[in-house]
């Protein structure tokens, strides 16, 4: 991702948003889950759960690994840093 003002905002919308900073959490403890799985997880429809998701690849957050016709997610080095950050606030 770019290193301007834009980029930085991209980053920062792809996690300024509970749920989306809850799955972040949840892909810490437990990397390789599928959107279904995150979705049961954490009490969400599927299809809102596949939106966050999207947004955070989006942001550069989290990164897929196709298995078959399911896909797995983790999260990438920045959103460590992005949790890193975010725990900090607290």
């Amino acid at each position: 991702m770019e290193n301007t003002s834009r980029g930085l905002e991209r980053i920062i919308k792809g996690f300024a948003n509970h749920r989306r900073l809850e799955i972040i959490e949840l892909l810490k403890k437990r990397p390789e889950l599928s959107v279904e799985e995150i979705a049961d997880e954490l009490h969400m429809n599927y299809e809102n759960a596949s939106d966050h998701i999207r947004k955070l690849a989006i942001a550069g957050l989290v990164m897929k690994r196709y298995e078959g016709t399911t896909v797995r997610h983790k999260l990438t080095p920045r959103a460590e840093a992005v949790l890193t950050f975010c725990r900090s606030l607290k």
